[in-house]
């Protein structure tokens, strides 16, 4: 039996590579999934993919820096389907403008760092306090946020990135212990913290236009002790888990899906 039947799940940026893959994850396990994000032509052509495959999938548009834009597409998913169980907060990335790689960091546009800083942590505080509101209602909801390698450890070029995920896990935690004390243990706020990826916004700076790595991916590989980015599917598993009742005693917590490079020395 799929263990998240019944359950209806809402996942911000599910057109794009990881939350698509996340998206439609949950759908083979049983979830209605609702794609929330600006891009109509990406949403549907998501949905209709998953749809295809037997999975139910809607599409509901809306800025997630907009509150409002974002309450009308939380009334629409709970006028068509009376509740919301799962919130994936996917929405994000990096801006190419922020990036400090070539340039010193004091050269970044001060517009360009705060756009980085809103799209990944307004994108995420913004999608989690409406739908929580419902979840609180219910007294029931789960929410996972994505977090990155970039909250714990010095990487370089991605100063804004960095500060606006270390504050997602700051986000998750205080949300976590916030809800559960309020609405009971059925609420609970994760996260997971993807290693490296090829992804929209990061395929120039890891791959090369023939498709060869670049030196930053090579050296990203020469970290992570499984020797190899990862595959978008392989993130799947750990949102299943964290939002399915085998988590049921989990909350609060950042789970990396990284190949070990968060723990490796390099030696």
């Amino acid at each position: 039996m799929a263990t998240l039947a019944g359950r209806v799940a809402v996942i911000t940026g599910g057109y794009g590579v990881l939350g698509g893959a996340i998206a439609a994850g949950l759908a083979r396990e049983g979830a209605a999934v609702a794609i929330l994000g600006r891009r109509i032509e990406a949403g549907e052509a998501k949905a209709a993919a998953i749809r295809s495959e037997g999975g139910d999938a809607s599409v509901l548009i809306a800025d997630v820096l907009d509150e409002q834009q974002v309450r009308h597409a939380r009334d629409q998913i709970m006028q068509a389907r009376g509740r919301v169980d799962i919130l994936v907060n996917a929405a994000g990335g990096n801006v190419a403008r922020a990036r400090s790689d070539t340039k010193p960091v004091f050269d970044v546009p001060p517009d360009a760092m705060d756009e980085v800083l809103r799209l990944n942590l307004h994108g995420t505080l913004t999608p989690s306090l409406v739908f929580a509101e419902i979840m609180g209602r219910q007294r029931s909801g789960c929410i996972v946020n994505i977090s990155s390698m970039a909250a714990r450890r010095a990487l370089s070029g991605v100063l804004g990135y960095s500060i606006a995920k270390a504050g997602v896990e700051a986000l998750t935690a205080w949300l976590a212990a916030d809800l559960a004390r309020r609405y009971g243990d059925r609420v609970r706020v994760n996260a997971v913290a993807p290693g490296f990826f090829v992804t929209e916004q990061n395929r120039n700076v890891l791959l090369n236009p023939d498709g060869s790595y670049t030196e930053r991916a090579r050296a990203i590989i020469a970290q992570t002790p499984m020797g190899r980015l990862g595959r978008p599917e392989e993130i799947v598993g750990a949102v299943q888990w964290l939002c399915s009742d085998a988590a049921s005693f989990v909350t609060g917590v950042v789970l990396p899906v990284d190949g070990g490079f968060s723990v490796s020395s390099g030696v």
